[in-house]
């Protein structure tokens, strides 16, 4: 009987890892995906990236083994999280938003990398260029039609004399984007403000400052911005600001309206890149064009439109949405 009791841990020990010998056997591909913040954009990329893989025969736990980690945000928890991809020796790593790629980057040259979410890879120095990106980098951008976008202030907004920017200073695909919202603002023939945030800590009291100074907000795919459109809410609402959003999931969480990708499409773009380079399809990751998308839909946010007696236009009420 105690030899029994003593021989109880190994008996266990082995019975816990026999899932990840059978997995070993079989030779199931490893993915390790790194999400740099939980929020509706990013967590529609993984979700379309998964339900792709599915459809592929790529069955999580079953035929392909996922080890999925956020970032929180945070550049050095990304770090530690790619360190440990690597010396777990994954078969292939997914970014989600630009500074998860960076980070996976920076820990190994050999390990495919697919990005998602990303607005410009060659600007982020990902690759060298979107047809043949180079390095062991491809991936799916989520550059938005800004142009677009600022375009629709004029009809939601016709007074709008002020634009205010609010965005993350320290994210390239933020300051990107706010480069090009400010050249279409001045294109338009109105002024801009802005302000810049380090983190979520600072977002209230930047919009706070924002609102007394402009007539709408602009807000680009920006991960700490999206993370926080409750705050953002709170604040355009009480003052009455217009909130024209860089995607869907920040106007239907806090803005009134879009032109905007498709989010789970973009991750579904990419779990089919995934899927050749699992099936060697293609030799090397580098070779694959970074892919984006060439359509895009309205998203307007009824609700909160008339929160703030926003009329919306006649030939956009069909893409108006109740929210709660």
């Amino acid at each position: 009987m105690k030899r029994i009791k003593h021989l109880l841990p190994l008996v266990l020990a082995i019975a816990l890892l026999l899932p990840f010998f059978a997995f070993a056997g079989e030779n199931v591909p490893v993915i390790g995906i790194l999400q740099y913040v939980q929020h509706g954009a990013l967590d529609l990329a993984r979700e379309g990236f998964l339900k792709s893989l599915q459809e592929q025969g790529y069955v999580p736990g079953e035929t392909v083994i996922i080890d999925y980690q956020n970032g929180q945000a945070d550049q050095s928890t990304c770090a530690s999280i790619a360190d440990k991809f690597v010396a777990d020796g994954v078969d292939l790593m997914l970014g989600i938003a630009t500074p998860a790629v960076l980070a996976l980057a920076g820990k190994t040259e050999t390990v495919p990398i697919l990005g998602t979410a990303v607005t410009d890879y060659v600007e982020a120095r990902l690759a060298q260029s979107n047809e043949i990106p180079g390095f062991n980098i491809s991936g799916t951008t989520d550059m938005n039609p800004i142009k677009d976008q600022i375009a629709m202030i004029g009809r939601f907004v016709p007074e709008a004399r002020t634009v205010g920017l609010i965005y993350t200073g320290s994210e390239i695909n933020s300051t990107l984007q706010a480069t090009i919202a400010k050249e279409e603002i001045t294109a338009l023939g109105m002024d801009y403000t802005e302000v810049t945030v380090n983190n979520s800590n600072d977002v209230q009291q930047a919009m706070l400052s924002l609102v007394n100074a402009c007539d709408v907000i602009y807000i680009p795919t920006d991960n700490v911005l999206a993370a926080s459109m409750p705050i953002v809410a709170e604040v355009a609402l009480e003052a009455k600001r217009p909130v024209v959003c860089g995607d869907a999931g920040m106007v239907k969480e806090g803005g009134q309206f879009t032109l905007a990708i498709d989010y789970q499409k973009l991750g579904e773009q990419t779990g089919l890149m995934a899927g050749k380079l699992l099936r060697g399809e293609v030799e090397a990751v580098g070779e694959m064009p970074i892919e984006s998308q060439s359509e895009y839909s309205y998203y307007v946010n009824k609700t909160l439109c008339d929160a703030i007696g926003l009329a919306i236009p006649e030939d956009m009420l069909p893409y108006a949405e109740e929210t709660h």
